[in-house]
């Protein structure tokens, strides 16, 4: 069981070789044909014993070496020793233990295979005035594709209907669903829960957010754990303590009935069924709650982490800027001051126009059309709104539009809080009032640090590339430990290398800028739902949901999963120890020890199934 096996098709059926005779002989046995009984018993244990050998050869061609050798002598001893029903016996024991070892890891790996196979092999795209079906790998940037009821969205793109309703539980774990929209972003991997919409494709599937997220649960299935190499490591420390004890029973008692129940006691071992169950139990559970973690490295990893590292834009804040604030001039009320500003940033495209535009949205007012817009780039709008000359934008750009007797500018500017973007409104000439934007903490972080001093998180330390006095502002009251600023990417990455002197190292960030950091980081976390794609790269895990609060079941899961499977380990071991030697003083006979060490196995993995269940 150390080993991979390639013959998992055949489990069933090696099973099926020494239940046939075991029952057939004790049918032999009841209706008086002793003579076959020991012969069919022997038989039915050869196929298990030969796979089991093959697979032994296999695995020390690789240099591994694990418990299946104890099976394998079990086996042997007990049928040179003439005790054939405790080989059938062993030999149903072992293979219906690797059986039963390869349901759990299936149902254990549920959530990340559910990812995997729900992946769209076609699209429905409109080509001339008609629709076609092609491989989802033809899929361009810039094809308009019809996403049918209860289909899956292949690719990343932009929504070209007026609405679409989408179930994103399998990539976020929410269960309810969300609408869009037209013109707003489209991630691939929902299910279109409502009508059909079209959709305008982004890029193509290989390059969409479904596709990266496939190839990082195909990386976290390939992966190994340190605690499973570890177990790996064990399993020869416990091979030579069976090896011992079984070689002092038959050295003390001379008696080989001894030796090969205490072989069997110990055939096969909970350290190695245990811990990978429970490691991939935790990708699993993580994968449902919309936490991506690459492998069970990284998970277990982050069940020991001290210290957090986290970026300001994007990931303690909301990474775009929002209507804060709103001065209106004399005359003038709030949304007089939005309805204007918003109907004349229709005609722009900067952030900021659509921001005004989605408070306007926000509000419920009604906008209008503008007419002779025109734009300077980066600095502001100007045209007829509601038969009124306008102009939106910066300060220089709307005071070059003001009477020269209303060009003082509003003196409470100086009140605005650090790092906050103005934008000025000029009406026929005169000063209408001013917009403050800011890009503000995310709701519900104070709360969420303290979840996560809570689970044991030492130091918090802010990191952004910001002005000081922007991170001082935004962070005021949250109680970090430390808030670094004006950091450039590989200054970042020093700040991460400086904090694990208390302990393992989280790294949070969503920005290309976080991407060294966050490799450096024994873990890195990416905001994968709207943050780079060189960041989801070089990240340990991803957050599929853009929401900060993620961490705090990633890291329970974590930890959970570790001391399940440890439970497991020690407690299989120790049971499986008391067995052997119980063997060696004559109180168990083989028979009995391979049911006694079945029970134990069965035990640990469903302990370490536990892992899929909450707390």
């Amino acid at each position: 069981m150390s080993a991979p096996r390639s013959d998992v098709p055949i489990r069933p059926l090696l099973i099926g070789f020494p239940a046939a005779g075991l029952v057939l002989g004790f049918v032999l046995r009841a209706t008086g044909d002793e003579q076959w009984v020991e012969l069919v018993w022997a038989i039915s244990t050869l196929p298990v014993l030969i796979a089991l050998l093959v697979e032994i050869i296999r695995g020390v061609s690789r240099g591994e070496f694990g418990l299946d050798i104890v099976a394998a002598l079990s086996m042997t001893s007990a049928l040179l020793v003439g005790q054939q029903l405790a080989a059938v016996v062993v030999a149903l024991m072992y293979a219906g233990g690797q059986y039963l070892e390869d349901f759990a890891e299936g149902h254990a790996r549920r959530e990340m295979t559910a990812l995997l196979s729900r992946a769209p092999r076609t699209a429905m795209r409109h080509r001339d005035h008609q629709l076609e079906e092609i491989d989802v790998e033809l899929v361009a940037a810039g094809d308009r594709l019809l996403i049918r009821q209860g289909e899956i969205v292949p690719v990343d793109g932009t929504l070209a209907s007026s609405l679409a309703v989408l179930d994103q539980s399998a990539l976020t774990g929410e269960s309810l669903p969300v609408q869009r929209v037209a013109g707003e972003a489209v991630m691939s991997g929902a299910t279109n829960a409502g009508e059909a919409f079209d959709l305008v494709a982004a890029r193509p599937a290989a390059q969409s957010t479904y596709a990266g997220i496939v190839r990082l649960v195909e990386a976290a299935q390939r992966s190994k754990a340190p605690m499973v190499r570890l177990a790996d490591r064990y399993a020869v420390v416990f091979l030579v303590a069976t090896l011992a004890i079984a070689g002092a029973a038959w050295a003390w008692t001379r008696d080989p009935i001894r030796m090969v129940a205490v072989l069997v006691v110990a055939t096969p071992c909970p350290l190695i069924l245990a811990v990978p169950v429970a490691i991939v139990a935790g990708l699993s559970r993580a994968a449902h709650h919309g936490i991506l973690i690459k492998g069970g490295k990284a998970l277990e990893t982050m069940a020991r982490i001290r210290s957090l590292v986290v970026d300001k834009t994007g990931t303690l804040t909301d990474g775009k800027a929002s209507v804060v604030a709103i001065h209106a001039a004399e005359g003038l009320v709030e949304d007089d001051v939005i309805r204007i500003a918003a109907s004349l940033d229709q005609a722009s495209k900067h952030v900021i126009a659509q921001a005004l535009v989605a408070e306007a949205q926000r509000r419920g007012l009604a906008l209008t059309v503008p007419t002779e817009m025109i734009e300077t780039p980066g600095e502001g709008i100007s045209g007829i709104v509601e038969e009124r000359r306008a102009a939106v934008g910066g300060i220089s750009y709307v005071r070059a539009q003001l009477a020269p007797a209303d060009r003082e500018l509003d003196p409470t500017q100086a009140l605005d809080p650090p790092g906050a973007v103005v934008v000025w409104l000029a009406v026929d000439g005169r000063l209408a009032g001013r917009i403050v934007l800011a890009d503000e903490l995310r709701v519900g972080i104070a709360a969420l640090l303290t979840k996560l001093r809570g689970l044991g998180v030492e130091r918090i330390v802010l990191a952004t590339g910001d002005r000081r006095d922007v991170a001082d502002a935004v962070t005021a009251g949250l109680g970090l430990d430390a808030v670094r600023a004006d950091l450039t990417p590989d200054q970042k990455v020093l700040v991460v290398l400086s904090e694990r002197k208390a302990g393992p190292v989280m790294m949070v960030g969503d920005g290309v800028n976080d991407a060294p950091a966050l490799a450096a980081a024994d873990v890195g976390v990416a905001m994968g739902a709207k943050g780079a794609a060189a960041s989801a790269e070089a990240a340990d895990a991803v957050l599929l949901v853009d929401t900060l609060d993620r961490i705090v079941p990633a890291i329970e899961i974590a930890r959970r999963a570790r001391l399940i499977a440890l439970e497991s380990v020690y407690a299989g071991i120790g049971l499986s120890t008391l067995g052997m030697i119980a063997a060696a003083f004559g109180y168990l006979t083989p028979v009995e020890g391979a049911l006694m060490q079945e029970a134990i196995d069965v035990a640990v993995i469903l302990n370490a199934l536990r892992v899929l269940r909450g707390s």
